[in-house]
């Protein structure tokens, strides 16, 4: 009896051993460095099982053992977090490496810059630009409704749907607006957030000096509480060329004060009806407080800027250095 229990304890201990040292060899596998000798790009697609990333890191050559893998993944509580995208991995990165990397979903983001003051119609083009086609999947079929969608640099990952981004893009300018209107200054004569993107467009078609928008959107403002027409040519163009791409000459003066032309504020009272732009945030914060001016009338002053005027005579006379600036440069041009 001694000798049976004495056996069974002995064979104990070596399973013990053996597994202590199965154990062991294993977490150093975990730990050591992988076999990739140069950096490489992979991806986990959308819905992927722990075992197809597995068996796909190690078909690809980035770990050496995709059970492993999936042991670990398992054992650290990560199996079903593990996240899609596009990850960089780098030269000898071990399992364990590899694992945190995909279950932190550090993966690689892409660019997509929309400028401000762009149309809608613009904006889908730029997102459908064949450039993205090995990162972002499908198409934008329909154009959002102007003045919609925000301006800025979204990161997208690899597998991201075009159509997402337009919807984050929408969901931004709404919660911007949001934003801004509830700190607006009062007494402004837009009464709407409608009428404050309407009016934000044609802020930010006028000028591309952030630090002057304040005033420009004071001009507009004093205009509209005193019934006066606004007068911008960007609204004119928008008119033309219902924002599908630049008109690409000046305008003639058959089509300034053309009443056929419902975007022309030279030929109709108030505000356009619809945005002309899609606005960015600047625009919008000066259109909801804007400069406390007596401006109502602006023109460039050859700097980039403008050359602002309380009464028709002194803007008259700002028109006037400008066509003389003008004037000159195309002189310098001929020479």
């Amino acid at each position: 009896m001694y000798n049976t229990w004495s056996n069974v304890f002995t064979l104990a201990i070596a399973l013990g051993l053996a597994l202590m040292f199965v154990l062991n060899g294993l977490q150093r596998q975990y730990e050591k460095p992988g076999p990739l000798l140069e950096q490489a790009y992979i991806e986990v697609p959308q819905g992927a099982s722990l075992g197809r990333i597995a068996s796909d890191l190690e078909s690809q050559g980035v770990i050496s053992n995709a059970w492993l893998f999936s042991a670990a993944a398992r054992k650290e509580g990560v199996a079903s977090s593990l996240k899609a995208g596009e990850y960089a991995i780098e030269p000898g990165a071990s399992i364990r490496e590899v694992l945190e990397r995909i279950s932190d979903g550090a993966a690689i983001q892409h660019r997509v810059t929309v400028a401000e003051g762009l149309s809608s119609w613009e904006i889908v083009q730029i997102i459908n630009d064949p450039k993205y086609d090995e990162v972002l999947e499908g198409k934008v079929e329909e154009i959002p409704a102007e003045g919609s969608l925000a301006p800025d640099t979204y990161f997208v990952q690899r597998g991201e749907t075009r159509t997402a981004i337009i919807d984050r893009m929408k969901q931004a300018q709404t919660d911007l607006l949001e934003a801004l209107w509830a700190a607006r200054a009062p007494d402004l004569p837009v009464k709407t957030k409608e009428e404050a993107l309407i009016l934000a467009s044609i802020v930010e078609k006028e000028t591309g000096v952030a630090s002057e928008r304040p005033e420009v959107a004071s001009v507009f403002v004093n205009r509209l509480n005193d019934g006066m027409k606004l007068q911008s040519d960007p609204t004119i163009i928008y008119g033309i060329t219902q924002g599908k791409g630049p008109l690409g000459r000046g305008l003639r003066r058959s089509e300034i004060k053309n009443p056929e032309n419902l975007y022309d504020t030279y030929a109709h009272n108030g505000l356009t009806p619809t945005p002309i732009a899609n606005p960015g945030r600047a625009s919008i914060a000066a259109v909801l407080n804007p400069a406390s001016t007596n401006y109502y009338y602006f023109v460039a002053d050859g700097s980039g800027g403008h050359a602002f005027a309380t009464t028709l005579s002194e803007h008259n006379n700002n028109v006037a250095q400008w066509r003389k600036i003008e004037r000159q440069r195309q002189q310098n041009n001929n020479n």
